[in-house]
């Protein structure tokens, strides 16, 4: 059994590609690129320089650069462009009921995460909210992860990151920590299981069983 459970936050407690694919969207085209919002939806959780530098081959610079247009259209639009997926709040009652211990750990900055937790009253139901810090999207997920542990005062065997993509695995099992994929996120056809997710789930309720028969 895992005492604690770890959330990411993008496309798996909150459906945010509609904002986010029209940022990015909107900064591409600031750039000269044009690009269909379907083929941005990766951009959904991962830190935005390293997406706009692998996708479309910008330097350092020209993708924080990206990130700064990005913004002009997020935090007065695009960080509303979103909502939390339906099971998700009565999952955590559920988690929160039996014991567990609930953290979020996000790419996304923290401010903006927490924004979004206390919009939806769903602030309460985390012990610890951990996400990139000093209003950028960049820190790794392996470090939000470690910060989340840390906050929680809890081992990395103790406890699963939930997730939606390759680089929630990959960060988790770089820290020690298991990973949970979950079907509804923004992850490519056979991605999780390419990068070794120790379970994959369609739905909250399957989430649900998994967690607390574990």
């Amino acid at each position: 059994m895992y005492p604690v459970v770890l959330f990411d936050f993008d496309g798996t407690v909150y459906d945010t590609v509609e904002g986010i694919t029209k940022c990015v969207q909107y900064a591409l085209q600031k750039h000269g690129v044009d690009a269909e919002l379907e083929e941005l939806r990766c951009f959904a959780g991962p830190p935005l320089v390293d997406m706009f530098r692998e996708r479309y081959g910008f330097d350092r610079g020209e993708a924080e650069q990206l990130v700064r247009d990005f913004r002009e259209r997020y935090v007065p639009i695009g960080v509303h462009e979103s909502r939390p997926f339906p099971e998700i709040r009565g999952m955590l009652e559920a988690l929160r009921a039996a014991g567990r211990r609930i953290g979020i750990a996000t790419s996304k900055p923290q401010q903006l995460a927490e924004q979004l937790l206390q919009k939806e009253g769903l602030r309460g139901a985390f012990d610890a909210v951990c996400g990139s810090l000093e209003g950028g999207n960049n820190d790794a997920k392996w470090q939000v992860i470690e910060r989340c542990l840390s906050e929680l005062g809890t081992r990395p065997e103790e406890a699963v990151l939930i997730g939606d993509t390759k680089y929630d695995v990959l960060g988790a099992h770089r820290v020690g920590v298991a990973c949970i994929g979950v079907r509804w996120g923004y992850a490519a056809p056979g991605e999780l299981e390419e990068a070794g997710a120790d379970a994959i789930v369609s739905d909250c309720r399957a989430l649900l069983t998994l967690l607390l028969e574990q």
